[in-house]
């Protein structure tokens, strides 16, 4: 599991390639004059460490206490210049800042021409890549130059400047403004979960009409599209309207394979569309688009021209995995998935310094409910185990709790009626606490704690009650968001129909198949 608490220089250098390593150290060994320095040398220890360990960079002799602090933050920012050194050249928001930064340079040492036509070319090269921001910032440091009457530029050229910084302002107003009402949506997720009940949706409803009351969308470049779509998909979220969801999260994806080159510009914003788009495909139980997409970013990320970092790289690994274990659990095709689970808990261990609790614990719900569909339930109780001892979740209690829920499931099957009980009192306590519980939760809790207290024959007419009642519930947009993460009513099913649960999901996938 990912320690976060460790020490930064560490991190940074555990995190470094062979190559990154290589460079790093010829970088250093042209800063002084023997490669035995004292900030080399703390850097060969920590990269020879498997922990960070204060008394063994100590332990050396050459290094003493009192220096330690002022050497590591010395040799953190050399391995960041050293990096910066080495930036693929491809990159372009790096290539942008390079050429500001030498126009600079001309421009202090009093070649004004000069400078302005480096800012100038760099410039088109920023709208030419949506860098809007960038632009910005290379009108104003023209009109710092132009305003100094010292170019004797060409008469309308004060003019055309004032019109090229009103215009960048605005748009980068308005992606100011659409950026921050999709990160304040997201606030409100954190803080106060989905929407419950038509006032909660009528709140959120108007106060995201409110804020993009005067935005034309027809006026919209690149980067104003993009967090449009951004905040449209949250809004959608918070107030758990599938359809819109689906609606702007193709939008945000469509956008990106019509113009190509953004992909590879923001490889992190293509990253997360993808996934949301997925997530709204599964949502939708959409079966064909989900393999379809999910095809094409597997293929996209594949192509020898999209980016590659520790960043990338991780987040590449948490959508895919992730949307393929979602596909196996849409089709029901458990058994073809237990390939995935060793694999992907190789590669938890391999990004675990760039995942956070939360992700892992989605996996560790999502290989559980495959090895459920596949009634290898102490397998299944074993991954939830660890979702419901982690006692750092607080900020998704919806997944602790339907883990919990399975979890009594899985007990039920294995005929453990002591541990039912008992687990049954730790999950209901829970409940109690939690400040979102809905129906379909209190409905679960409240079948299960009676299943013992009916008669062998009356057992499958009440399952066939809960069914029923589940049914009418999965109908309610307020309650249908539980139903993705515990497919009671496929579970109920199998019970009265005494079939395997993977069959009768896996009939419901090819009738619900578009």
């Amino acid at each position: 599991m990912a320690n976060h608490q460790k020490d930064f220089l560490f991190v940074l250098i555990k995190s470094l390639s062979k190559s990154e390593k290589r460079q790093f150290k010829i970088f250093a060994s042209r800063l002084e004059t023997s490669s035995n320095t004292k900030f080399i040398e703390l850097f060969n220890i920590l990269d020879k460490s498997e922990t960070y360990d204060e008394k063994l960079i100590l332990k050396s002799g050459s290094i003493k206490k009192v220096q330690l602090s002022n050497l590591k933050s010395y040799l953190y920012k050399q391995i960041l210049v050293s990096i910066r050194l080495n930036i693929p050249s491809q990159n372009i928001r790096y290539q942008l800042r390079e050429q500001i930064d030498f126009a600079v340079i001309l421009y202090n040492k009093g070649l004004y021409k000069q400078s302005l036509k480096i800012l100038d070319k760099t410039k088109q090269q920023a709208l030419e890549n949506d860098e809007k921001y960038m632009a910005y910032e290379i009108v104003e440091f023209e009109k710092l130059i132009e305003s100094q009457y010292i170019t004797r530029s060409i008469q309308g050229r004060a003019d055309e400047l004032v019109v090229q910084a009103k215009e960048l302002n605005y748009r980068n107003t308005i992606s100011s403004k659409l950026s921050n009402l999709s990160l304040q949506l997201y606030g409100i997720m954190l803080k106060t979960g989905y929407v419950k009940s038509d006032e909660e949706y009528k709140y959120i409803d108007d106060y995201f009409n409110k804020h993009i009351a005067k935005l034309d969308e027809s006026k919209f470049g690149f980067r104003e599209k993009y967090w449009f779509y951004n905040a449209n998909l949250w809004r959608s979220f918070l107030v758990q309207d599938f359809l819109a969801s689906y609606k702007f999260a193709y939008k945000w994806v469509k956008l990106f394979y019509d113009n190509p080159n953004m992909i590879y510009l923001n490889p992190v914003f293509f990253l997360k569309g993808n996934h949301y788009f997925l997530e709204s495909l599964y949502m939708l139980k959409y079966t064909s688009n989900f393999k379809k997409y999910l095809s094409l970013l597997e293929e996209t990320i594949e192509d020898p021209k999209f980016p590659v970092n520790d960043n990338i790289a991780s987040l590449a690994f948490l959508y895919v995995y992730n949307n393929k274990l979602n596909l196996h659990i849409l089709e029901g095709t458990f058994a073809e998935s237990e390939y995935l689970i060793p694999e992907i808990l190789e590669k938890i261990k391999l990004h675990s310094e760039h995942l956070d609790e939360h992700h892992e614990m989605l996996f560790f719900y999502k290989i559980a409910s495959i090895y459920f569909g596949n009634e290898k339930y102490n397998e299944c109780i074993n991954y939830l185990d660890k979702i419901i001892n982690n006692k750092n979740l607080s900020m998704r209690e919806d997944l602790m709790c339907f883990a919990r829920l399975l979890s009594l499931i899985a007990h039920y099957e294995l005929g453990k009626d002591y541990y039912l009980e008992n687990h049954l009192k730790n999950t209901y306590k829970f409940l109690i606490k939690m400040n979102d519980l809905h129906e379909v939760q209190k409905e679960i809790i409240k079948f299960l704690r009676n299943l013992n207290n009916f008669y062998p024959a009356d057992i499958k007419k009440e399952f066939k009650k809960m069914h029923a009642r589940f049914v009418e519930l999965e109908k309610n947009t307020y309650e249908k968001r539980a139903f993705l993460y515990l497919d009671i009513i496929s579970w109920l099913e199998s019970k009265i129909e005494n079939r395997k649960i993977a069959d009768i999901i896996k009939e419901k996938a090819k009738l619900n198949s578009r």
